[in-house]
C-alpha cells in the first residue's frame, strides 16, 4: 500500500490491519502515538472503531480518519465520535506523511 510504503520510508513503525476489527484489536494490544483509519472498512467501520476505542477510555491515542467522504457533516460525525484529525481523499501520500510528522512533532 502506497501510504504504508511512504510512511515506512520516513522511518515510521507501521502496523497494518486488514479490517476494522483487526485495527481495534491492535489498538487494544499496544500503545500507539497515532492511528490512521479509513472511514469505510470491512467488519467494523473506522467510525465504529473510534467510538469503541473512546468508550473504552482510551483518549490518549491520536486518531486520524482518512476517507472518501468529503462532506462537512462526515467530518463532524467523525470528530464527535472521537477522531482528532480528518483528511478527505484524494490526498498525496507525501502530503499525508508531512501531516503525520507535524502531528507527531517531527
Amino acid at each position: 500500500m502506497l501510504i504504508v510504503d511512504t510512511l515506512e520510508d520516513d522511518d515510521y513503525e507501521i502496523d497494518e490491519a486488514e479490517d476494522g476489527a483487526e485495527a481495534y484489536d491492535y489498538i487494544q494490544s499496544k500503545a500507539y502515538d497515532l492511528v490512521l483509519l479509513d472511514y469505510m472498512m470491512p467488519e467494523m467501520t473506522g467510525l465504529e472503531v473510534i467510538k469503541k476505542v473512546r468508550e473504552q477510555g482510551n483518549h490518549d491515542v491520536k486518531i486520524m480518519m482518512l476517507t472518501a467522504k468529503a462532506q462537512k457533516k462526515d467530518e463532524e460525525i467523525a470528530k464527535e465520535a472521537g477522531a482528532d484529525y480528518f483528511i478527505s481523499k484524494p490526498f498525496s501520500p507525501v502530503e499525508l506523511a508531512n501531516v503525520v510528522g507535524d502531528i507527531l512533532g517531527e
